[in-house]
């Protein structure tokens, strides 16, 4: 797998920035296929920091409902993966700087 293809987006919620605050722990959506190795590495290459610890959890999907005037409409929000990169001490990324 490219490593442009393993991070799809940084995760930017309450949640995610207090632990980049507290613990240097960022969160990003990934790709199913990736593995912890090779999140490691597109990290460390795109934004220069040094990665100690990688953890990974798999999103489930769920079924969503609403009301229409047409009636009721179901379907399915899609899976996906979630990666946790705790980056080493004194190292920091600026996931704001792009927006």
């Amino acid at each position: 797998m490219k490593l442009a293809e393993v991070l799809v987006k940084p995760i930017l919620s309450e949640k995610a920035n207090q632990l980049s605050e507290k613990r240097r722990v960022y969160s990003f959506k990934v790709a199913r296929a990736a593995n912890k190795l090779e999140i490691k590495k597109a990290v460390e290459d795109f934004y220069g920091v040094t990665v100690e610890d990688v953890r990974t959890a798999v999103a489930p999907a769920k079924s969503r409902s609403r009301m229409t005037k047409a009636g009721v409409i179901s379907g399915r929000k899609p899976s996906y993966k979630k990666a946790f990169v705790t980056v080493g001490e004194g190292n920091t990324i600026d996931l704001y700087s792009t927006i």
